[in-house]
């Protein structure tokens, strides 16, 4: 079988912005579902994140400041039972869906290191595997397809059930179901070893921020480098 018919493990986070190496993290889910979609078991986290959440965010994913600081766990005790349940699953060698991996995991990794906690690299003695990203994987099967990959817009074209979008549980469980259509829909990545899925994700990952880069020298856009590492962006210590 592959990897689409079998047992996945699918993450999500809603934060206090988009900035990998300022924001924090204020609600996560983890999901665990089987094969056929149907999900056994669930957890959740809200967490204040010691800092105020802008208005943007909050209007984004419905959770304010006010509400954290009432209802919110630490962020310390959250951030090590978040990283250590995915540290479970990808040490059982189960496959792990996080919608634009390279931004939750990097979030993740930094958000360890804001508390002097073990990252989720460090845990595992290696960078985390198999991870299976909804995004890439569009932009791998289907490049030049026009129009926007966001969650919603890939829920719409693969013709996945997102109830109550922004909500970390059922954006991770929107997540899956979006990689397991893309694994029914192309024999090409529905290959049965998650470890050479992996593989072929961060080739793909690379060359299409090669490629983006490219198209931004072309239109004379200033704006950063794109990050090619995939599905961890290297921390970078300040001098």
């Amino acid at each position: 079988m592959s990897w689409h018919q079998e047992l996945l493990v699918s993450f999500d986070l809603e934060t206090t912005g988009t900035d990998i190496e300022q924001d924090r993290i204020v609600t996560a889910a983890l999901l665990r579902l089987e094969g056929d979609g149907r999900p056994v078991a669930k957890r959740s986290w809200l967490i204040d994140p010691g800092v105020p959440i802008p208005d943007e965010a909050a209007a984004i994913h419905g959770i304010s400041t006010a509400y954290v600081r009432e209802h919110g766990r630490p962020p310390a005790t959250a951030v090590a039972e978040i990283t250590e349940a995915l540290a479970d699953a990808l040490r059982a060698e189960i496959p792990l869906v996080v919608m634009n991996a390279r931004y939750d995991l990097s979030l993740l990794d930094r958000e360890c290191r804001r508390h002097g906690l073990p990252t989720l690299t460090e845990r595992l003695g290696h960078a985390p595997a198999p991870v299976i990203d909804p995004l890439v994987l569009d932009k791998h099967v289907d490049r030049y397809r026009k129009g926007k990959r966001a969650l919603q817009a890939l829920c719409g074209h693969y013709g996945v059930r997102l109830d109550g979008a922004h909500e970390a549980g059922a954006d991770a469980t929107a997540a899956a179901g979006v990689a397991r259509r893309i694994g029914e829909k192309y024999p090409a990545v529905a290959i049965p070893s998650p470890r050479a899925l992996h593989d072929l994700q961060e080739q793909a990952a690379a060359e299409q921020a090669a490629s983006f880069q490219a198209y931004l020298r072309r239109s004379g856009d200033p704006r950063a480098i794109v990050e090619p590492a995939w599905p961890l962006i290297p921390y970078q210590a300040e001098v």
